[in-house]
């Protein structure tokens, strides 16, 4: 796979992951874990995270992600989970979708990158999961951001490319 398509394909997801990140470190604690809020702050950037990290596994059928998360986020019913997870807990959780979404990406082959995966009724492959990954990404930052902006009249600024 050629290498400036890998890096074209990182800079934009990383640049979302960033965003994320950035969105998730201007959030205030009261914010944070108010759980009066219809959309609990906290949870979009759990739900936002969690994905990143199904997306980016080889093999969803062998998915499992770090403690202390579970699996529930997969239930259709739509558990929240019962305790909000803490900032360090979810920024230690960016950090490993980070790492594992560049690997993959860095070390993606032709055959890898055509690879087809099915995401309930739809079949897409990989080089499309991870332009739907971004697009997932971006949607909820910018959700964050709004909170932020309604609730603290601030939120972080744009993300052009990755910062690595």
């Amino acid at each position: 796979m050629d290498s400036e398509i890998k890096k074209t394909f990182w800079n934009q997801l990383g640049a979302a992951i960033d965003q994320l990140e950035n969105a998730i470190l201007a959030c205030p604690d009261n914010l944070w874990f108010d759980r009066t809020k219809q959309s609990e702050y906290w949870y979009v950037a759990f739900h936002t995270l969690f994905w990143l990290d199904y997306y980016f596994t080889e093999s969803f059928e062998d998915y499992t992600p770090p403690p202390p998360f579970t699996l529930d986020e997969l239930d259709p019913a739509g558990i929240i989970p019962e305790k909000p997870f803490s900032k360090d807990e979810l920024l230690t959780y960016l950090e490993h979708g980070r790492k594992k979404s560049k690997k993959r990406i860095e070390t993606m082959t032709d055959e890898q990158a055509q690879q087809q995966y099915k995401i309930g009724p739809v079949e897409l492959g990989f080089l499309e999961l991870i332009l739907y990954t971004t697009r997932h990404l971006q949607h909820h930052a910018a959700q964050l951001n709004l909170i932020l902006r309604q609730n603290i009249d601030s939120a972080p600024r744009w993300v052009f490319r990755a910062k690595e």
